[in-house]
């Protein structure tokens, strides 16, 4: 005997079937993609050549140059950190610790459409405003490289 929703019901089920099909072939490809490194493998040695150079700047900030001296020492090298192999390092997370600040401005202003050559520009040249005050002098962001 047929009943009215048989159909119904083998048409679903035939769905149900496809969709966990597609599932398993998502979770394959998911996995086959997590064992791709990407971060890092697209710097040239001429870009790690520039990290290196601003971490030995006067304008580096001390964080940056902390890294540096572990980098100079061997406990790693900058292609470790750019590629998250160092991630873990208490200094490599307070170098990202000090530096999210301006990178998110930066990446805020990419997405607004600003021009990239003033996006650098304007992370190079920041100035603090007057609050006007008398004490213009004194820092008005504190870090730990303030103390």
């Amino acid at each position: 005997m047929t009943f009215p929703y048989d159909s119904a019901r083998q048409q679903l089920q035939a769905w149900q079937a496809d969709l966990d099909a597609r599932g398993a072939r998502l979770e394959k490809v998911a996995l086959e993609a997590s064992k791709v490194q990407t971060r890092g493998a697209d710097l040239s040695p001429a870009d790690i050549a520039e990290i290196e150079k601003f971490a030995r700047s006067k304008d580096a900030p001390n964080a940056l140059k902390d890294l540096q001296r572990k980098v100079d020492s061997g406990e790693m090298s900058w292609r470790d950190i750019t590629s998250g192999r160092a991630v873990s390092d208490p200094d490599v997370q307070r170098a990202m610790q000090t530096s999210m600040p301006s990178l998110k401005r930066a990446y805020t202003a990419i997405k607004e459409g600003q021009n990239l050559d003033e996006i650098v520009a304007a992370g190079q040249q920041r100035t603090r405003p007057s609050r006007g005050d008398f004490d213009d002098d004194a820092p008005s962001d504190f870090t730990e490289d303030a103390f």
